[in-house]
């Protein structure tokens, strides 16, 4: 899947996002498949004791990994329109602030995620006794290095981008509005 701002994306990044587009999409997949067997046991009269336990991980694991994919486009939540609103100089510090900040807070994400590992070793789920709470919870860490990473990777783009006054919102818009129009012209 391209962005539509960014047709050039590098090789690394078209590689990262299909890994990060499997990955996601397996476990919507997955968490669907759960879902629909835990109703359908339910309305058989039995119950999966592992249910809740396992969808609620496998949610959260949805979205660490859907808000790197997210990061790596630059799909998140942005402010495009107030940085534009800036004059140059203050749009390009107000962007590189931004993303410092952002950068810093996964970093203390990230540590905090190693450190919640260390202590949780040696507990397993109350379900699945077998499964390592620690495997659970490794989606904290990796999902905040993964999240770090796009945001990196997707940085040169978007600093481009913004400093020419692109917004990357209106931008989307703009192009779905002209393949409508196009798409309308035909029918005429």
């Amino acid at each position: 899947m391209q962005h539509a701002a960014y047709p050039n994306l590098s090789r690394i990044n078209r590689v990262l996002s299909s890994i990060l587009e499997t990955i996601t999409i397996s476990l919507m997949v997955l968490l669907t498949l759960t879902v629909a067997m835990a109703v359908i046991a339910r309305l058989m009269g039995q119950s999966f004791s592992w249910y809740d336990e396992v969808a609620a991980i496998m949610l959260a694991w949805i979205t660490y990994y859907g808000s790197a994919l997210a990061a790596l486009h630059r799909r998140h939540i942005g402010f495009d329109t107030v940085l534009l609103t800036l004059p140059y100089k203050f749009r390009i510090a107000a962007l590189l602030v931004g993303e410092a900040i952002v950068l810093i807070f996964f970093v203390l994400m990230a540590r905090a995620g190693l450190q919640v590992l260390e202590v949780l070793q040696g507990d397993v789920l109350i379900s699945l006794n077998w499964v390592p709470v620690q495997f659970t919870q490794s989606v904290i860490p990796i999902g905040a290095i993964l999240f770090i990473l796009c945001q990196l990777l997707s940085l040169p783009g978007y600093l481009k981008l913004t400093a020419a006054g692109i917004s990357l919102e209106h931008a989307e818009i703009d192009e779905d509005v002209e393949a409508e129009l196009e798409k309308n012209k035909d029918r005429t």
